[in-house]
């Protein structure tokens, strides 16, 4: 559920000390509920998360979020909108304090360019974002509230301290007195 990249955060950290690249990676810290991307904006930058949690959402026209993904640390976002050459489909709020790194798209890009582990790298996080993405809504389409909250807490059992329950019911595309009636039907059967 909180989507981490070990790998991708030591290169990172490896090439922020790297003279090579002076300035080209900057550090910033951010406080739970700071709005780092908004959607349908500009993103001039790539963002790699070093520490805490941020969520990834997509606020629909009904005013109703819809939260993609969590990024923990090593996740990355704004490189679709390299790629794709378009505004942020998605807002990028923190969930808790934290850290994120944080390169210009032109410098992205030439380290891209010149770098064929960080090329890798991208590539291979990009694969698992869309697979993540489609095993994860196959599974949430496919069992009731209860079973997908067994499944997250199978992956964390600190699931309810680190995510709140609006973003929670969020993720899993249900309201939240429905994720509160599933929470409270588990702790009954248990």
């Amino acid at each position: 559920m909180i989507r981490i990249n070990k790998k991708f955060l030591a290169l990172i950290e490896s090439l922020l000390e790297n003279p090579a690249y002076p300035n080209v990676i900057t550090e910033h810290i951010f406080e739970a509920g700071d709005v780092i991307l908004k959607q349908n904006s500009k993103v001039n930058n790539v963002y790699i998360v070093k520490e805490g949690i941020t969520k990834c959402y997509l606020t629909e026209d009904t005013g109703k979020d819809f939260v993609q993904e969590f990024f923990g640390p090593g996740e990355i976002f704004g490189e679709v909108e390299i790629f794709s050459e378009a505004y942020s489909f998605c807002s990028i709020e923190a969930t808790t304090d934290g850290s994120l790194f944080k390169i210009s798209h032109t410098d992205f890009a030439e380290l891209l360019d010149k770098n064929k582990v960080l090329n890798w790298l991208m590539l291979k996080s990009l694969a698992s974002k869309v697979k993540y993405k489609a095993i994860r809504h196959s599974f949430n389409q496919s069992h009731n509230t209860e079973t997908n909250l067994k499944r997250l807490e199978s992956e964390d059992q600190n699931i309810y301290n680190l995510i709140p329950k609006k973003d929670l019911a969020n993720y899993l595309g249900v309201t939240e007195r429905n994720l509160n009636r599933a929470i409270n039907s588990l702790k009954e059967s248990s």
